[in-house]
């Protein structure tokens, strides 16, 4: 399987966690200049919210939540901005920035797991 099905499967995966826990999942694999953010949700008490998903099959080259490290943490930031600008209806909203880490059959939801580390808009 490539990089590329391997993630598509996880982020189902992990779409499927987060709508059993009333997450209302609006936007998948959104895509800028800047990058992609995984998924995209609003919250229960309406936060918007940009997921990153990590899978590791195992802990021997770090966990999956270290893999979001600070570049990865600035574009995610970065696409949110055009995601915020291009979706209008959101533009008010809370936002968040979660990591749902995957490490073989054991998922975890990180929220707040970083601060918003773009140049702002």
């Amino acid at each position: 399987m490539n990089k590329r099905a391997r993630g598509t499967e996880y982020e189902e995966i992990a779409s499927g966690f987060l709508s059993e826990r009333n997450v209302g999942i609006i936007d998948r694999n959104f895509r800028s200049a800047k990058g992609e953010i995984d998924i995209i949700g609003i919250d229960t008490d309406g936060t918007l919210v940009f997921f990153e998903v990590k899978y590791r099959a195992g802990v021997r080259y770090g966990s999956a939540a270290e893999a979001v490290d600070l570049k990865k943490q600035r574009v995610i930031s970065e696409v949110s901005d055009y995601y915020r600008i291009s979706h209008k209806e959101y533009q008010s909203r809370q936002i968040r920035f979660d990591v749902i880490a995957i490490t073989g059959e054991n998922i975890s939801w990180i929220k707040n797991a970083f601060y918003y580390a773009g140049n702002g808009f």
